[in-house]
C-alpha cells in the first residue's frame, strides 16, 4: 500500500510539473495587437498586428498607421510554445515574438535584411484599439484592351559611375536607371539575355535613364508597361529583329510533390508585380506571378533562361533568401561568408526547395531567340 502511495504522489508531481507547459500552449493569440516599431532612425511607427484563425492554422496581417494604414499580409504564421513567428514577403522581413505567461504582451523583433527593430506588442481591445486608416484609393485601370504608347519620353545617357540598376514605375511615370538596350528587351519581351542573338556591341554596354508618360488615362497594367517600352525601342532606337526557336540549356521550375509554401495575394489581381532585391540574395516578392518570378531569376540572377513549369494560377507573396555564388547576377553574385557561417543562408536551388517549396532543375528545352537585325542609338528628345 506504501508503494503505491508513493507512486501515485510523484505522479501528482508529474502532472503538477507538467500542467504549466499544458496551459501555455493553450494560450489563445488571435486578436488584435499593437505596438511601436522602432527604426533605428526616425520617429516610432505605430504598428498594428491582427492575428486569426484559418483552416490551416493561423493568419496576420501588419498595419503601419503612421504610413498611411499600409497593410503588409504575413506568411508562414506559426506560434508554438509561447512564440509566435511570422514572414512579411512584401516588405523583406520576419517577426518573432515571446507571448508573456498573462497573454496579454507579445515582446518581440522585426528583423529586415541585419537590421532587428525590437517591437513589443500590447493586446488590444474595441476601446483601446488604434484606428486604422482607410486604404488609399487605388488609380482606375487603364481598360486591359487598351495598347497605349508612350505619349512622351525622354532618354539620356546615364551618368558615369551612377550605382545600381532598375526598371521602375511611380505612379503613371515609367523609368529607367543605368539599362542597357539589352536589359531592356528581357523586360519588355520577358527573355533571359542569352535569348537576344546578334546586334552591336553598344547594345550590351552604353547605358540609358529613361523617363516617360503613357497617352491615355488610367494605371497600365504589367502587360501593357512591356508593351509600351518595346515600341518606345521601335520608335526611338530603331530596334528590328526576328524570332527563331533554339535549343538552349535552361532551368525548369517546377513545384516538389509536398507542395508549395507560397502566400497567396487576392488583393490586386491587376496590379504591378513587386520584384525588388534587397542586395544579393535577399529577394522579397509581392503580388507576382510565377511567370514574373521565373522572369526575374532568368534576367537578373541566373545565367541561363527559366521555364515555369508549376502549373501555379494567380499571385503570390513569399521571400527568397541565399548565398548566391560567383555564377549569378551576370558574374557579381558571389559575396564575402558572413563571420558565423554556420548561420549563413544557404544555397539558391536549396533555399527555393526549402523556403518557396520549389525546384529548379537544369535541362534543355527549345526557346524563342529574337535575332536583333538592326537597332541605332537613340534619337534626340
Amino acid at each position: 500500500m506504501k508503494k503505491l502511495m508513493v507512486t501515485a504522489f510523484f505522479a501528482v508531481l508529474a502532472l503538477a510539473a507538467l500542467s504549466p507547459i499544458v496551459l501555455r500552449a493553450q494560450q489563445d493569440i488571435t486578436g488584435t495587437w499593437q505596438g511601436m516599431l522602432t527604426p533605428p532612425a526616425g520617429p516610432e511607427l505605430r504598428t498594428v498586428v491582427k492575428v486569426a484563425k484559418a483552416d490551416a492554422g493561423l493568419t496576420a496581417t501588419l498595419y503601419s498607421i503612421d504610413q498611411g494604414g499600409a497593410q503588409i499580409p504575413a506568411g508562414n504564421v506559426t506560434f508554438q510554445g509561447s512564440t509566435l513567428r511570422f514572414a512579411l514577403p512584401g516588405i523583406g522581413a520576419t517577426f518573432e515574438g515571446a507571448l508573456s505567461s498573462d497573454g496579454n504582451t507579445i515582446t518581440g523583433t522585426v528583423k529586415q535584411g541585419d537590421r532587428p527593430l525590437p517591437l513589443i506588442l500590447k493586446r488590444a481591445n474595441a476601446e483601446t484599439a488604434w484606428v486604422i486608416p482607410a486604404p488609399p484609393v487605388q488609380p482606375k485601370p487603364m481598360p486591359a484592351d487598351a495598347d497605349p504608347s508612350f505619349e512622351v519620353a525622354t532618354i539620356k545617357p546615364s551618368k558615369p559611375d551612377t550605382p545600381g540598376r532598375a526598371i521602375t514605375v511611380r505612379g503613371r511615370t515609367f523609368g529607367t536607371l543605368n539599362q542597357t538596350v539589352s536589359g531592356m528587351m528581357t523586360f519588355a519581351y520577358g527573355l533571359h539575355p542569352k535569348q537576344i542573338v546578334g546586334g552591336p556591341e553598344w547594345l550590351d554596354n552604353d547605358k540609358f535613364d529613361i523617363s516617360a508618360q503613357p497617352e491615355g488615362t488610367g494605371q497600365p497594367n504589367d502587360k501593357q508597361w512591356r508593351s509600351m517600352l518595346g515600341k518606345l525601342l521601335a520608335s526611338r532606337y530603331k530596334l528590328a529583329f526576328h524570332k527563331e526557336k533554339r535549343e538552349l540549356s535552361v532551368y525548369a521550375l517546377t513545384m516538389l510533390k509536398s507542395g508549395h509554401k507560397l502566400t497567396k495575394n487576392d488583393s490586386d489581381p491587376t496590379g504591378l508585380p513587386g520584384l525588388f532585391f534587397r542586395g544579393p540574395g535577399v529577394f522579397p516578392v509581392r503580388n507576382a506571378t510565377m511567370a514574373d518570378f521565373a522572369g526575374t531569376m532568368q534576367a537578373v540572377v541566373l545565367d541561363r533562361p527559366v521555364v515555369d513549369q508549376t502549373s501555379l494560377a494567380g499571385r503570390f507573396d513569399f521571400i527568397l533568401t541565399w548565398t548566391p555564388d560567383e555564377t549569378q547576377f551576370g558574374g557579381r553574385g558571389a559575396i564575402p561568408p558572413p563571420p558565423d557561417s554556420a548561420n549563413a543562408p544557404p544555397g539558391l536551388f536549396t533555399a527555393i526547395q526549402e523556403q518557396l517549396g520549389l525546384k529548379l532543375e537544369s535541362t534543355k528545352a527549345p526557346v524563342d531567340v529574337l535575332v536583333v537585325d538592326h537597332v541605332e542609338k537613340p534619337s534626340e528628345n
